[in-house]
């Protein structure tokens, strides 16, 4: 399998260093470069909101990415972009399911018209579909269960408390003020015990969860403070 391309690698370390300072947990550079490609999908879908000036033009190119993703499942020739390419050898390498990927396009496209979740259930629905969705396509490329909830609801407390945390400093969430009290740890309490079957390797798909609780609180996180935690998740395989 080819590796990553340095410019998804680059962009990654950039734009998402959380997950990919966990990346750098994965022994396997093949299986990292998959994961890598899964992280830059994500960050491709997750920044067209930022690029729009109206949601008709978000809702064009995140057509486009569901039709690429057409062509990754069906065996077709992909279009040729460095995120569409790794995407298509980590599904065809590893097995991937459909479904996630496209909960990831789901969900941007709500964030298109930037509105305030109605209530927590709809953050919750949110964390699961964008972070959830994430932390469980990463999971199974490392060789944990398909569809592995632990893996879902880890990403789904990491998702809400990320939220939080932005709203705390001021940046741009649809979270309201009140809304995930309490959710981030709960859905880490009930990860905890199903993360305890999940293969070793598959862990660092897993590990930056071990942020979240601070994240919840505000925390401004060091570099320092996320590789300690990081290397404390990995070597005690909890969060």
């Amino acid at each position: 399998m080819a590796e990553m391309p340095e410019d998804l690698e680059d962009t990654v370390r950039r734009s998402d260093p959380d997950r990919w300072l966990a990346s750098r947990f994965i022994a396997d550079p093949a299986q990292r470069a998959d994961v890598i490609a899964l992280y830059a999908f994500d960050h491709v879908l997750a920044r067209v909101p930022f690029q729009v000036s109206e949601p008709l033009m978000g809702e064009i190119r995140l057509t486009w990415w569901g039709e690429a993703l057409d062509e990754i499942f069906e065996g077709r020739t992909v279009r040729s972009h460095p995120a569409a390419l790794g995407l298509a050898a980590a599904v065809r390498g590893r097995g991937l399911d459909r479904a996630p990927l496209d909960a990831l396009i789901e969900a941007r496209m709500g964030d298109l018209e930037s509105l305030p979740f109605a209530d927590e259930a709809a953050a919750v629905a949110y964390a699961d579909m964008t972070a959830g969705a994430l932390m469980q396509s990463a999971a199974r490329a490392l060789g944990a269960p398909a569809a592995f909830e632990p893996a879902r609801l880890a990403g789904r407390a990491y998702g809400l408390a990320l939220m939080a945390h932005r709203r705390a400093i001021g940046g741009k969430t649809r979270l309201a003020e009140g809304q995930a009290l309490g959710l981030a740890e709960e859905a880490l309490r009930q990860a905890q015990a199903g993360l305890k079957t999940l293969p070793l390797g598959a862990f660092p798909a897993v590990a930056y969860a071990s942020l979240a609780r601070r994240y919840a609180k505000g925390a401004h996180l060091s570099a320092l403070e996320k590789q300690l935690r990081l290397v404390w998740a990995a070597a005690t395989g909890g969060l």
